[in-house]
């Protein structure tokens, strides 16, 4: 489709190009064949991550239908910036669109 909702009759690229474009230059693809290529981790030890990962996001996603509010701001900020040893860098001030509801340490 198009680049808006004013023009969805639009397309831009054809159904092979975008499904060969998924399958040759997929980020996350891109990156667990790096980690197949250069480091000493299998394929079963990364399938067990995604398994993790999708688990942990259908998770929140069943929180967040469900109404669930989070436990804390902490919670809405955490892992948004990691230090290069991946550790949580908290953010005095966090921009929301409405700003009074902006979030301040």
């Amino acid at each position: 489709h198009g680049h808006s909702m004013s023009d969805p009759g639009t397309t831009y690229r054809n159904r092979d190009e975008i499904a060969a474009m998924r399958q040759t230059r997929d980020p996350i693809e891109f990156v667990k064949n790096l980690l197949l290529e250069h480091t000493d981790a299998t394929e079963d030890e990364l399938k067990a991550i995604e398994k993790d990962v999708r688990a942990e996001v259908a998770a929140a996603c069943d929180r967040a239908k469900a109404g669930s509010p989070p436990s804390s701001i902490d919670e809405l900020v955490g892992n948004i910036y990691l230090d290069a040893e991946g550790k949580d860098v908290p953010q005095p001030y966090i921009r929301m669109p409405d700003y009074e509801k902006s979030i301040r340490a």
